[in-house]
């Protein structure tokens, strides 16, 4: 096998890149790169972006100048939804050498050898390489791995809803998935790496297996009735649109031996106007049926909420409408986005437009909603006996922190003492620093 040196990634964004950053990291490691840290001097960076956060372009550069100061000669390759929305912006940053799209990034290893022979012969312009996204129609399973504890298993991509503030379908394409038989296959590489823990990811995850006259459901009974993953202890459903969470869905996780109870569930807005303007599929009704649907099966059940502040159209009213349903759903914590323009999407051709100061204060205000809930959620595990899978950092009081089955995270005391990547007995006690802390249970 060629040497072809040493390889790093960074990544942005969500759980669906850090899926493919490991996938591509894998396959660049079996064509003869070695995968290192950014401060071990690359011969290659890959920067994995993502369109979704703010100031993409800001966060892209600074990664650049990074590998730049790591190693002058590094060889940058920019790849991820940002790339595919903006490439001819991107190949403008000086010290980028190449940028991939949607599908271009998966022939990654080809493209790199390509990029560095023309680079060696004297090229200095960057290499763009980006098809046009209706073009893309191959699903290419990813899971993660390095991480005896957690592993992330991709299970679908794109999406078909075009939101009105979402550049998603634009950057991945239509919905696609692979079959189950083929999911099963990823998921026990996971497995066989170590992975204790599987979080299904996605764009879209609950359009799984459309194509196919398959359903997510379906998947998630073949995952945990299959006995080549007897070693994963539990699985998690990461963000699922509420529409596509059903009573049946719901039931199954409420009955399951592996799967968490834990769910996350976009809401973006507590107002039915503004859910109207940005082109959601559901209503305030239908999300506080679910959420009571899966507190009546799971009352503990950890619950995250997406939402968006300051989109077009959200008056004073219609904040205090998102802010009151909130107040009142039981949620466990919130992701709390300031709404900024994306281009291309039919939010920047809406009036009534909310100053960008304003906005920023909606924010802190449901960030605040956020820490009692999240507080709320912790305390009533206090005094309680819950099992905590242990992650491999040990902290500078000798914690090694994990999730419970309901997502609260523990820092525990007598942690360092204990293996990683097992599920352990430990008492819960006092919320301090953002986790609750507690003693494993001595026998």
């Amino acid at each position: 096998m060629a040497n072809h040196g040493r390889v790093a990634f960074e990544t942005l964004g969500c759980k669906l890149n850090f899926s493919e950053s490991s996938a591509l990291a894998r396959n660049l490691s079996e064509a003869g790169y070695a995968r290192v840290a950014m401060e071990d001097r690359p011969d290659v960076v890959v920067v994995n972006t993502c369109s979704v956060t703010d100031h993409a372009d800001a966060k892209c550069r600074n990664i650049v100048r990074r590998a730049k100061a790591a190693n002058p000669e590094s060889f940058v390759a920019v790849i991820g939804c940002y790339a595919q929305l903006k490439p001819r912006e991107i190949a403008e940053i000086e010290g980028v050498d190449m940028v991939l799209g949607a599908q271009e990034k998966f022939n990654l290893a080809e493209h790199l050898e390509r990029g560095r022979d023309r680079r060696n012969a004297g090229s200095v312009d960057a290499v763009v390489e980006r098809g046009e996204i209706r073009d893309v129609h191959v699903f290419h399973p990813a899971v993660s791995s390095g991480d005896r504890t957690r592993s992330f298993l991709k299970v679908q991509d794109g999406c078909d809803y075009f939101c009105a503030f979402c550049t998603i379908p634009l950057a991945r394409g239509r919905s696609r998935s692979a079959d189950i038989a083929t999911t099963l296959v990823e998921a026990r590489k996971a497995a066989e790496a170590g992975a204790r823990e599987i979080v299904l990811t996605g764009v879209n995850i609950g359009d799984f297996g459309k194509a196919q006259g398959q359903s997510l459901l379906e998947l998630c009974r073949a995952l945990e009735a299959d006995q080549a993953l007897s070693s994963v202890e539990r699985y998690r459903i990461s963000s699922i649109e509420p529409n596509l969470l059903d009573g049946p869905l719901i039931d199954f996780v409420a009955d399951s031996a592996k799967f968490q109870p834990h769910f996350h569930i976009p809401l973006q807005s507590g107002s039915d106007a503004v859910l109207s303007a940005m082109r959601r599929r559901y209503r305030t009704d239908l999300y506080r049926d679910r959420l009571a649907h899966i507190v009546d099966r799971m009352p503990d059940a950890g619950i995250g909420i997406d939402v968006i502040v300051g989109f077009p159209g959200e008056t004073e009213e219609r904040f205090a409408e998102t802010r009151d349903f909130l107040l009142d759903m039981p949620a466990s914590y919130l992701h709390v986005f300031t709404y900024s323009e994306r281009p291309k999407t039919t939010a920047l051709r809406m009036d009534e437009v909310v100053p960008v100061s304003e906005r920023k204060a909606r924010n802190k205000q449901l960030q605040q909603v956020s820490l009692k809930k999240q507080w709320a959620h912790a305390q009533k595990f206090h005094g309680q006996t819950r099992p905590v899978l242990l992650e491999a950092d040990v902290d500078e009081a000798g914690r090694r922190s994990g999730y419970t089955p309901e997502y609260v995270r523990v820092a525990v005391e007598d942690g360092a003492s204990q293996e990683p990547g097992h599920v352990v007995e430990v008492v819960l006690g006092e919320m301090r620093e953002g986790k609750l802390q507690g003693r494993t249970v001595t026998v």
